[in-house]
């Protein structure tokens, strides 16, 4: 019986070895474009006819040249300009045909391309890859993102796979036209690249194009992937836009902590629809694109759900790692905001897969909203027009505009930066979602806000700023955002929130976001292009940045005692939770948790010793292990120069800043049960209200969810023991 049942584990492992070479269903790969072909192409001084794009367009008024068209800097194989020709273009357009005699025999097509600095292709006038442009069909003279070609130093050009179904759906037997638009991102840029390059994957034995590259490699076979971290994978038939959300399928694949997870195995996280929309603003065109998501039910209605872990909701985001090569960034950031005792986003490290094209390494969690289990603020409905319901709860942020409406204008400017203009951006509820009352209201809020932040009398014990803002939340903000030296905690993606009255009336700071650009040395303002650590992010707006950051912490820096109360904080996070040893652990975790699948990232994005995304003025590690190393020798320099110039003095009696110590939610609970505390919890415990424990668990860390679905609908106690010893008792009601 044991020899059959072997005989039958083996037919079944060839069986399924053979169904995923079936799928894979590469035998060999062939090059239909090179970059050196001849091409037809125009340099744009007006916009192009609209069917540019298209098969049937006529090009014979075109020029011809051989691929790679650019200005005269030794990488191109046409020169469009050279000194002396006058005003440089905005950008160049390039077609090249291509036959196909039996698309049948293509199982999947890659297209790379080496350009600076943007560009948009199509194939038949069906978008196939883009990288920072905007807009469906961009004009001509719009200005790119800025991007350098890699090719003419020994590096790859970026890489775009189309599926079989993509293929199949856009390119027909006989002739096919392959069309792109390369921009440049400043007039008075001294270089201009267009490399590009289209590759089949071939079923069988056929023969159509040419050799592949020499640097060619087949694209990473997902069918096979495995990782130790959850797997995502989402499947759209469409190119996915900035707005607004378009239909796809996504699936989780996640067995547990130090379990493997293939991409052949049953979701077991989720399977389902989703919308999916690109987010960012500067990130929008990384090559890695971060993206928004909506989990939807099967009629497209948006459907809360338990991800990972996290607490149920219906909006996620998948935020790329391009800015960030040792993958700790935000989460260290996003750690210690929490643990400080904030809410700040959950975020779990995963690998994803587009169109089973492999995308790297993301961090999947929670968009910053108002709801119970997130930010836990009062839910702003449109009928809260009067009264203590008009209140609250609103989520606004400096951060770039999305036109009129978005917004509301200050009537101050930054005391550090006098006559500038700060624009407050409306988050949750969206704007368009906000009666006029409720902006009104909001706008006014804060404009009495800084009408006393910026009098005589701010510091004023009773009426002076302390009366309207949470001055503990804006001294561990600017904490954090120090620590990492983040500029764009202050002028971008900087949040604060207001809850009802009947709540908490003041303006709070936070949660924190955005910090794949802080924790290193960058080539921008003048102030951070130091490497001893020295300079305040706080003081950004001498360098005349936009948006324009409120500086609310400059006036508030003005108040000793708001010095001092910063000063104690420091001080005392020093010895627990900003310490070199504990930032130096969490760095350490994350290292290895994605040891192995930054291999594939890396692979996939060639960005390890080159200077991608934020300009950082050191050497730049050719090693994974190098970019650890050096972010944690970047933290010490800094923590150094911030012990030797921390503002204020100890003060003669310390306020000690109120942390709750232990977090439980949701309360009532029908889902998980969510137990969160600043350091370990050894046991909770759940007893009914005859005494009798019914639920014990020691789980010997900070963050838990608890599966309590055997308990009946009632009333219980928890008990909550942490490692300190102290005990925490509430009431628990199971629905």
């Amino acid at each position: 019986m044991q020899r059959k049942t072997l005989q039958l584990i083996f037919i079944l492992s060839f069986f399924f070895i053979a169904q995923i070479l079936k799928a894979q269903n590469v035998h060999h790969w062939e090059t239909a474009i090179f970059n050196s072909d001849t091409w037809k192409y125009y340099v744009a001084v007006e916009e192009p006819p609209a069917n540019w794009r298209m098969l049937t367009f006529e090009d014979a008024s075109w020029s011809s040249g051989k691929g790679g068209f650019g200005y005269n800097d030794n990488d191109d194989g046409t020169i469009i300009w050279k000194d002396g020709d006058g005003e440089k273009p905005y950008s160049v357009y390039m077609r090249t045909k291509f036959n196909l005699t039996d698309t049948s025999k293509l199982s999947m097509a890659v297209f790379h391309i080496d350009y600076d600095d943007a560009f948009v292709a199509y194939i038949n006038d069906t978008e196939i890859a883009r990288v920072g442009l905007y807009g469906t069909y961009p004009p001509f003279d719009q200005l790119g993102t800025n991007h350098d070609a890699v090719m003419p130093w020994g590096g790859e050009p970026d890489e775009f796979v189309l599926d079989m179904r993509t293929i199949r759906k856009i390119l027909s037997p006989g002739q096919n036209v392959l069309s792109i638009q390369v921009h440049n991102s400043s007039r008075h840029s001294s270089d201009m690249t267009s490399n590009a390059f289209l590759t089949f994957g071939i079923k069988d034995k056929s023969s159509f194009f040419r050799a592949t590259p020499t640097w060619f490699k087949a694209p990473a076979n997902i069918q096979t992937l495995s990782s130790n971290l959850p797997l995502i994978l989402i499947t759209c038939n469409t190119t996915i836009p900035d707005e607004p959300k378009v239909e796809a399928d996504m699936k989780i694949i996640y067995n547990g902590p130090g379990e493997l997870n293939y991409s052949t195995d049953e979701p077991n996280v989720y399977n389902g629809k989703i919308g999916i929309e690109r987010r960012g603003r500067s990130s929008y065109n990384f090559p890695q694109r971060p993206y928004a998501i909506e989990t939807r039910d099967n009629l497209g209605a948006n459907q809360d759900t338990s991800l990972l872990g996290m607490p149920r909701e219906n909006d996620w985001v998948l935020l790329s790692n391009w800015n960030d090569k040792a993958f700790v960034r935000n989460i260290l950031a996003f750690e210690l905001f929490s643990t400080m005792g904030h809410y700040a986003p959950r975020v779990r490290l995963a690998e994803m897969v587009l169109n089973n094209d492999y995308q790297g390494i993301y961090l999947f969690g929670e968009k910053i909203k108002q709801d119970k289990n997130r930010l836990d603020i009062a839910n702003l409905a449109l009928h809260d027009t009067v009264g203590n319901d008009l209140t609250g709860g609103y989520i606004f942020k400096t951060d770039y505009d999305d036109g009129y409406g978005t917004y509301w204008v200050s009537d101050f400017s930054p005391v550090n930066r006098p006559g500038a203009t700060v624009k407050y951006i409306y988050q949750d509820p969206k704007p368009s979602l906000m009666t006029w009352h409720q902006k009104e209201y909001i706008a006014a809020y804060v404009n009495a806000v800084e009408n006393v932040l910026y009098s005589d009398q701010f510091t004023d014990p009773v009426a002076g700023y302390k009366a309207y803002i949470d001055v503990n939340s804006f001294i561990d903000y600017l904490i954090i955002s120090e620590l990492s030296r983040n500029v764009d905690g202050y002028k971008k993606s900087r949040f604060f929130y207001k809850d009802k009255d009947s709540n908490n009336p003041k303006v709070h700071s936070g949660p924190v976001w955005d910090y794949d650009w802080a924790w290193k040395n960058l080539n921008d303002c003048f102030l951070y292009r130091n490497t001893d650590g020295s300079g305040w992010a706080y003081d950004i707006n001498q360098c005349g940045v936009s948006p324009v950051p409120p500086s609310w912490e400059a006036r508030m820096l003005e108040d000793p005692a708001f010095a001092n109360a910063l000063y104690a904080r420091w001080f005392g996070l020093r010895r627990t939770l900003i310490h070199q040893a504990k930032l130096n652990q969490i760095i350490d975790s994350v290292a290895s948790m994605v040891n192995e699948a930054q291999v594939r990232h890396y692979d996939k994005y060639q960005t390890l010793g080159s200077n991608n995304g934020a300009p950082e003025i050191d050497a730049i590690p050719t090693t994974f292990a190098g970019e650890v190393h050096k972010l944690k020798n970047w933290i010490a320099t800094r923590i150094d120069w911030l012990d030797a110039n921390m503002l204020g003095e100890m003060p003669t009696v310390v306020n000690q800043v109120s942390i709750a110590p232990v977090r439980i939610f949701p309360n009532p609970v029908s889902g998980p049960l969510f137990v969160e505390s600043d350091i370990e919890v050894r046991r909770i415990m759940i007893t009914n209200v005859m005494g009798r424990t019914i639920f014990v668990e020691n789980p010997g860390q900070t963050h838990n969810a608890l599966n309590i679905s055997l308990l009946s609908p009632g009333v219980y106690n928890i008990k909550v023991t942490l490692e300190n010893g102290q005990t925490h008792t509430q009431k628990l009601l199971k629905k």
